[in-house]
């Protein structure tokens, strides 16, 4: 009766991750909808050089985000299991932690402004962007506590609806003031949009704190707690940024914002794996709570393989049309060049798609070993990319594969990683993890031939019709041959029974006892 029980909650949270996922799902089309105009208003009103100007900057100010945030996006589902204190108060905690560390951040930014800007002059609205830190971070801990309340609406209007609007009008707004700083100006005010837009569902859900005072040494405690979540955060993050950190070095302005034009696209499918981080650190702390690994590997394998699927069949999609989709943000003659480093971004995203799932278990059984393997990863990284984009030029490569160069070595890391990653947790957790299957090279395969095929067309027929049918055509086989009753639970809205759990997908022994 117990094993019956234990696998009754494990459907409940297999549910739960499917309707979280598919909320964030109908979010990431939103988020495309808005961010899409954003990239087009910024290639060709704006132009190359100054989205590469703001590109930088946002790169250091989400980095300084990322360690304010100490980690707390997944270390407060742990703090909430544990239940020995009211929920409000420890977000506070967290909040006052965070202010903590962003002071000498924002003073330092201010001080020493060229390190966001490396190759671009400093005026205007640029010294006033460090002290979005602090919103940014607070925002990240206020979706996160929402989260563990299964409360995914909020993220979805935080991040797809108020912040690509938000940016895409501002920026739309600001070209008659400033072509200069406007864009800077429009994501400063997107980021206090977005905080807004998630304070207001916090309060209403949380209140205000009760009981709740200022100490010290709790609040040291909670910050050296979360050390090890923060820098896995900080490395995860920064290994999908330290690409165009190092390309910033090396490169004009021109071309950082070319390759900040595929990065934003080739993230599009890194959208959708965020889609279930919501509800998939709360699901796992609660199981890691109560001891049941073999469930933490089960739902690692259920949730990577719908991640996985979702992601080669965008990155293909997107892949495949790259020319006009580059094409249609700016000049062909400066944006279309920036088709092979889109190329390797997508694939990169494919290559991470078992090392994310993984972390967001290991990150709780594992913390040392996982951090351990990040950043060995991202020195590698570093280190591969600094010696290719200094290198590349003696090689004879033309600009458009120098500039490339800093994707290809993201792919090959994050394919390193989530070999290393998942196989650190199969050996903790104690069960398999795994989630390729055949029906995706299936799938694959023919989206590939009907790729080929609209690749011969007018840019307009390939942008128009070659994408929803290339995507069209991958789900259709995908869902035919690659999806069991259980991966269909994704799109199901009723919550699943416990009799449709597949044994054949659990730990023998268990399940030969069921």
């Amino acid at each position: 009766m117990t094993l019956i029980n234990n696998y009754s909650a494990d459907n409940a949270d297999i549910a739960e991750l499917a309707r979280g996922g598919r909320t964030n799902v109908i979010g990431f089309a939103l988020r495309l909808a808005g961010r899409v105009p954003f990239l087009v208003i910024a290639g060709r009103l704006y132009g190359a050089a100054a989205l590469g100007r703001m590109a930088y900057a946002v790169l250091i100010i989400e980095c300084a985000a990322q360690l304010t945030t100490n980690g707390m996006r997944r270390g407060l589902a742990l703090q909430f299991a544990r239940g020995d204190r009211r929920q409000v108060n420890e977000v506070f905690n967290a909040l006052l932690v965070s202010l903590i560390i962003a002071t000498p951040l924002i003073l330092l930014l201010r001080e020493f402004p060229h390190v966001m800007f490396p190759n671009a002059r400093v005026d205007g609205w640029d010294l006033l962007v460090p002290f979005v830190i602090v919103p940014m971070a607070w925002t990240d801990i206020m979706l996160a506590a929402l989260a563990y309340k299964f409360d995914v609406k909020a993220t979805v209007n935080a991040r797809s609806i108020v912040e690509p609007w938000t940016i895409t009008i501002a920026a739309l707004a600001l070209v008659p003031v400033s072509r200069g700083d406007g864009l800077i100006g429009a994501f400063a005010l997107a980021m206090i949009a977005v905080f807004v837009a998630a304070a207001i569902p916090f309060f209403r859900t949380f209140g205000r704190p009760r009981g709740w005072r200022l100490e010290p040494r709790g609040l040291a405690r909670l910050g050296w707690e979360n050390l090890p979540l923060s820098c896995a955060d900080a490395i995860e993050w920064g290994s999908r940024r330290i690409d165009l950190a190092i390309l910033g070095l090396f490169m004009h302005p021109e071309i950082v914002g070319v390759y900040y034009v595929a990065q934003q696209v080739a993230s599009l499918p890194q959208k959708l794996k965020t889609s279930f981080d919501p509800v998939l650190g709360p699901v796992m702390a609660r199981q890691l709570q109560s001891g049941d690994r073999v469930g933490v590997a089960a739902q690692i394998n259920q949730v990577g393989y719908w991640i996985i699927a979702a992601q080669l069949g965008i990155a293909l999609t997107l892949g495949l049309t790259a020319n006009g989709v580059m094409g249609l943000v700016g000049p062909h003659s400066i944006f279309v060049p920036g088709t092979k480093a889109l190329s390797f971004l997508l694939a990169a995203e494919v290559m991470a798609s078992l090392a994310v799932v993984s972390e967001s278990a290991l990150v709780y059984v594992a913390r040392k070993r996982n951090l351990l393997i990040s950043v060995l990863m991202i020195a590698l990284q570093a280190a591969a990319t600094f010696a290719l984009m200094w290198l590349a030029p003696a090689m004879g490569w033309d600009l458009r594969w120098q500039s490339a160069g800093p994707a290809m070595v993201l792919a090959a890391t994050l394919l390193l990683a989530s070999i290393f990653k998942s196989s650190l947790a199969s050996a903790v957790l104690g069960a398999k993890i795994s989630v390729l299957r055949w029906p995706l090279v299936w799938a694959a395969s023919a989206a590939l031939l009907a790729g080929i095929a609209f690749r011969q067309t007018p840019e307009w027929i390939e942008l128009a019709f070659g994408i929803p049918i290339i995507f069209g055509i991958y789900c259709v086989v995908l869902w035919r041959f690659g999806f069991t009753v259980d991966d269909r639970v994704l799109f199901s809205r009723a919550r699943v029974a416990p009799a449709s759990l597949s044994t054949t997908s659990l730990d023998p022994e268990m399940a030969q006892q069921l």
